[in-house]
Parts: C-alpha cells; structure tokens; sequence
C-alpha cells in the first residue's frame, strides 16, 4: 500500500506534534507517524513523571520552612500517594487523550515503525507486520528524540541498570540507589529518590551540573547532602556486577565500592536515529542530524528541500521546550516552502539559529532548584565578550524571606559590557523556576540594562531581586 502525501512526521512526541500541527495550520495534510505512544517521552517518562514525582517532597519541604505550617506537618511523606498521582498525570501511560486531540485537528495518526526508504518515501511498519508507504510531496521530519547513553562500563549493561524510563516510572523505590552522572537527570532523579527515603549515592565524574554557574553545583551538591543523599566527585565506576543476591556492586576507579539495588545511569544522550533509514538518504545511522536555521538537513540525498530534523535529535537543544519551539519553526517553514512563499514570512522560521544557541532557558529541579538562560560567565569570556557581572544573594529581595525562613540563593546577571545588554542569568534557590521567563524575555529581546531600570518588580515579590541586580550593576548615569 502506497499513498501520496505533504509531510510526513516521525514520531509523535511534543516535538513532533508542533511540527505536524503548524504545518497543518499552514494548510497541508500531515500524516503524524508513531509505534509507541503519542506524546512521546516528555509526557509519560521524562519532564512530566519526573517533575510529579519531584513536587510532593518540595511542597513538603517548602511548608516545613515556614513558622505557623511548619507545626502543622505531623506526617511524613505519603510514598504511594505521590506515585498514584505520577499515573494519574501519565494517564496510566494510556496515549487515548493525545491520539484524540491529533484527530481533532485534522492530523492521520498512523501507528507503527516508521522509516526512510529513499528520498521522501517513509515506510510504516505496523504492530502487526503490515507496511505502508507515504510519498512526502514537500517534506518529511524526523523527530525520534534521544536515548539514554550506556558507558562502556565493564558489566554495566549485564547489570540491568535503569535508565531515566526505569526511574520515572518506578513501582516502589528501592532502598539504595546509586546514580552515575551529575547532570540534570542525576540530579532530579537523587532529589527524587531522596525525598521518598531511599538511600541515594551520586556518582560524578567531574562536576554537578558543571555547565552552569559554578556557585549552582556547590548549592545544589550542599542540596542532596542535607536531603541524606551521598555525593561523591571526582570518581567513576570501572566495573559493575549485580550479585548472587541482586545487588548492584560498583567498583570506583579508587578502588572503593558502592553496593546498592539499583544503579540508574545518566550520563548523556544518545540520538535515536539508528533505525530510521538514513543510510537510504546518503546518512549515517545512529547519528545527530546536522541542520540549518530552519530546520532542514544538511546533506541528504534527493533534488529539494525535503527532510527536516527537529528536536533532540539534531542535538541543538535537547530540551523539550526547545525542540517544541523548532517545531513550530519548522512546520511554518515548510508550509512556507510548500506555497511558494520565502522562509522569512514564516513567523518562528528565521530566529531559530540565534535563539535555540544563544537564549536557551533550562530549569534543574533539584534542592534547591537552578534556573539558567543565555551565557556563563566562563562561557561569555571564553567566546572573547568584554561582561559586566551582577551577583547577589537570593535573600536580597524580601519576597524570599517572606516565602521561606532562613532563605538562601543567589543570582547572577552576565551583561555584554559593550551593548549593554542582559546575555545570561542564573538563579539558585526555592521556587526560583518562575523567574527564568522574565530572564529569558531580556536576554532574547536584547533589552537595554538601562531599560530594565523601569522594569519595576512588585514588592514584596522574589521578583524585586532584580532590582537588587541592578543595582549591583550600578545606577544610570546622570548625564551633565
């Protein structure tokens, strides 16, 4: 079976469910291919689990550091509560709601494998061994996502360690586990764990969320260790053997060991590009898929502009807020191209290759949480940018000590010297996640420093913190 369609998306994630309905809106039929379930690894392992199961411990928390409620918690955390509202907000990882709104929308949901064979042809293999073939008039996106990496780790992968799916959708908590990694993943993941009980050991090779600030690893580290958690630096496994008894036994490269139940391995991604049919199209299987400003591939076979690649997989921005923003880039570029039009009067299309480099917004869970958009300080000197640094601590503004007692954080401003213009932030601290967009708005809209001056925060708001910033950056110039 053979069909002829305009664009063809595989997978069905919230990346590519951008694509496929910005394109639809652009007036094209969108086949949407997927042989798990729609919504993808966001919605039933990934950013939604994962900050559930991260919420009921922080609320917790949170009420314990203020006088009044804090004699009120008599109780300790309600384990299997907290898991029956991760299902709830998985839906018993039940894809019907997210099938429904992808026919509501006039979007064909064909379920099944789906692969390149040759230029614009992508084959679907359904659960039953079934094949059908669409023909892409215009275009076909891929849009797989990632995969956790395994290290070469000598009996790591006999272990049976956990991946990211395996702690997200977790049963019942182990007694121990141990982490390898330092990243956001290990980091949520040791909060989480943490928070339920369990006995939690951290294994990073260098650093704790070392492409942040550096003050964000020294807090978040100081986080999990007052949370029972270990973190231990500087070490790594040379080998891992799960033993007669089912424990994990992990041999460190100083010759200590970590004996656990589980050991859950985040040490990076890996693109899921190795099974859709690249070699087909001139690509290399298994490998990031190098794009353009507006999404498209660089170097596939076939006359055109036809194969796009969004989301984790062009290894850009592997976030999923920011794969969903080159989505909608690209969808409109490709209705764009489709009627003939030129890509700069597609609305995402052209800011692309600036905004998902230079402005991209990331928020760490953790205790305490960690927010970050833009340039490091070490990152803004390393690109030869003349900055100007603001620092000053979280408590500062008096929103924070109203929110929690005993409140501590930090925050950091990276100005470009030159244009006098916002091009990083950081905060560190409770509930400081809410203050990343009104970060992001001045590092993406380039607002003047001298601008933010009437930016007024409402007091008493952890908002007024930016004043603070201002301030340490110094008051306007009065011109004579």
């Amino acid at each position: 079976m053979e069909r002829e369609v305009d664009v063809v998306v595989i997978g069905a994630g919230p990346v590519g469910e951008n694509v496929a309905d910005r394109a639809k809106a652009g007036g094209l039929d969108v086949v949407l291919v997927e042989h798990e379930l729609v919504g993808g690894e966001c919605s039933f392992w990934a950013c939604i689990p994962s900050k559930t199961l991260l919420r009921s411990a922080a609320a917790l928390r949170a009420a314990r550091r203020v006088g009044g409620a804090a004699q009120a918690v008599t109780r300790e955390l309600d384990v299997a509560a907290v898991l029956k509202r991760r299902d709830y907000w998985v839906s018993d990882w039940d894809d019907a709601g997210a099938a429904k709104w992808v026919a509501s929308v006039g979007i064909e949901l064909a379920r099944g494998h789906g692969r390149l064979d040759g230029p614009r042809r992508v084959v679907v293999t359904g659960a039953d061994g079934a094949e059908t073939a669409f023909v892409a008039r215009h275009a076909v996106v891929v849009a797989t996502g990632s995969d956790p990496a395994i290290p070469p780790i000598v009996g790591l992968a006999e272990a049976s360690p956990w991946t990211s799916r395996d702690a997200t959708s977790v049963k019942a908590p182990p007694e121990r586990l141990a982490i390898i990694g330092g990243g956001f993943v290990a980091v949520e993941m040791a909060t989480a764990f943490a928070g339920f009980g369990t006995e939690v050991t951290v294994l990073a090779r260098h650093d704790v969320l070392g492409d942040m600030e550096d003050f964000v690893g020294d807090a978040v580290v100081a986080g999990l260790r007052e949370l029972g958690a270990t973190v231990r630096l500087g070490v790594e496994p040379t080998q891992v053997e799960r033993n007669g008894s089912g424990e994990v036994v992990l041999t460190l490269d100083d010759d200590s060991t970590v004996t656990a139940d589980e050991v859950l391995v985040a040490t990076g991604r890996v693109p899921r590009s190795r099974s859709v049919g690249l070699e087909t199209v001139g690509l290399e299987p298994g490998s990031w898929l190098d794009v353009d400003e507006t999404m498209l591939v660089r170097g596939a076979d076939g006359d055109g502009d036809w194969l796009y690649a969004v989301g984790d997989v062009n290894h850009r921005a592997l976030l999923t807020h920011q794969g969903k923003y080159q989505g909608r880039a690209a969808g409109d570029v490709i209705a764009a191209r489709a009627a003939g039009r030129p890509v700069d009067t597609a609305p995402w299309g052209v800011h692309v290759a600036t905004s998902d480099h230079a402005a991209v917004p990331g928020v760490v869970f953790g205790e305490p949480e960690a927010v970050s958009v833009g340039l490091t300080e070490a990152a803004a000197r390393r690109a030869g940018r003349e900055v100007r640094i603001a620092d000053v601590p979280m408590q500062s503004a008096s929103g924070a000590g109203i929110l929690a007692d005993g409140y501590e954080g930090r925050a950091r401003l990276v100005v470009d010297a030159e244009r006098d213009v916002v091009i990083g932030a950081t905060f560190v601290g409770q509930d400081v996640a809410e203050l990343l967009h009104s970060a992001t708005i001045a590092v993406v809209g380039e607002v003047p420093v001298t601008r933010l001056w009437h930016a007024v925060p409402a007091f008493p708001t952890m908002s007024e913190v930016w004043l603070r910033l201002l301030e340490d950056l110094g008051r306007p110039e009065v011109e004579a």
